[in-house]
């Protein structure tokens, strides 16, 4: 069986996934489509409007065949270690192709420019280190030395999918058999996108946006599948100011010395979170506050996860090396004979349901799901006792 893996959030899913889903489908000509899908905490460093099992399921109903849980100490991240925890999990499961979404670009041009970072990454770093800290953001400045050195390559980096897209491609290389790589292009709404203007096609931005302002689902229904609406109608959507009290307790109680050793803090910012905690009335004025050209509202929001979370620095860098295990949401019937053709060659263990002897493989996902059900009473366990999901469909 052909295969394609996606790399995804569904948060929540949209039209702009399943039309991803279904051109990646043909360009690979796969016979099973794999998500590795972020779990509750997600690459912006926010929490999961709904929680994995739901947006597990809308990937299912939607025609993804597997779908498997991208650690939280990857799925937190920024672009290259969000991407190396993606693609080694769709290595180990020995998939054939990797499909993303770009704003621009094939995946041959994401493959040409993986390899010549590759071949020039000491040359770029000198470059990057002359037009560092003039008033450019990180991507402007990554752009502005690629078009110096590389004029022929043309790719935007400032555009956010394709700097993704580029992490994809440079963590592909790392592997003696590296996936074929398809890209499709982004349509209509872009990525940033607060608002809808298309009736079929808006930002997963856009569409959170009006569900947290007005949770009224008839008005999504043009840019949500079916599916989609269905799931969410009994949902609550959690936002960071659900998780507020408790990060702002672990910020009051924490030393500074204790925040050091906080994942990603850096450059002294503990000394302006203890400071502006005590100002601050909710998560927005907080990260409002302390914001500065240094650190922006995105590595922020990522650092309030380490610090919820309470990842330590020499913790994080050890699991960044290699996921431990294989944590299955859910799967259909194709999916399920995917696994078991493929069961010998799986390189890492496959766990569908979490228990007492295999927990250590997924102990800080399992953190991350309790403290994810603090956010509100609804939110069901996420982890021991939950099977993964088996789409039969309609």
């Amino acid at each position: 069986m052909k295969s394609c893996g996606v790399i995804v959030e569904y948060n929540p899913f949209h039209n702009g996934h399943l039309y991803h889903l279904q051109e990646a489908k043909k360009l690979a000509q796969a016979d099973v489509m794999i998500a590795v899908m972020s779990g509750n905490f997600l690459q912006r460093g926010e929490p999961a409007l709904v929680d994995k099992w739901t947006r597990a399921e809308m990937a299912l109903a939607a025609g993804v065949d597997l779908v498997v849980e991208l650690p939280v100490y990857y799925s937190v991240q920024a672009a290259d270690y969000f991407a190396a925890g993606g693609v080694a999990l769709l290595q180990a499961l020995g998939c054939d192709s990797l499909c993303f979404g770009a704003e621009s670009g094939t995946g041959s041009t994401f493959s040409e420019a993986a390899n010549w970072f590759l071949t020039q990454q000491e040359t770029f770093d000198q470059a990057f280190q002359q037009v560092k800290n003039q008033g450019l953001s990180y991507a402007k400045q990554m752009q502005e030395v690629l078009t110096t050195l590389n004029p022929k390559l043309e790719l935007d980096l400032t555009a956010p999918n394709n700097t993704l897209g580029l992490s994809y491609a440079k963590a592909n290389l790392n592997y003696a058999r590296p996936m074929e790589l398809y890209a499709v292009k982004r349509q209509q709404a872009g990525y940033h996108d607060a608002e809808i203007h298309d009736n079929y096609f808006a930002s997963a931005t856009a569409i959170r946006k009006k569900l947290i302002e007005d949770a009224d689902l008839n008005r999504l229904s043009g840019v949500l599948p079916s599916e989609s609406l269905h799931l969410l109608q009994n949902e609550v959507y959690l936002t960071w100011e659900d998780y507020w009290p408790l990060l702002r307790y672990q910020i009051i109680v924490s030393s500074l010395s204790e925040l050091r050793e906080i994942y990603q803090m850096n450059e002294g910012i503990e000394f302006r979170l203890k400071e502006k905690v005590k100002e601050a009335k909710n998560f927005n004025e907080f990260v409002s506050l302390v914001k500065n050209k240094r650190y922006t509202w995105v590595r922020l929001q990522r650092l309030c996860v380490a610090i919820l979370l309470q990842f330590k620095k020499n913790q994080i860098l050890e699991l960044l090396e290699q996921p431990k295990g294989i944590r299955i949401l859910g799967f259909n019937q194709q999916g399920s004979r995917y696994l078991k053709a493929k069961k010998k060659q799986i390189q890492l263990p496959v766990v569908t349901n979490i228990t007492s002897k295999n927990q250590e493989l997924f102990e800080l996902d399992i953190e991350a799901g309790l403290i994810y059900q603090m956010g509100n009473s609804h939110v069901q366990p996420q982890d021991f006792k939950r099977k993964p999901l088996i789409y039969i469909g309609k």
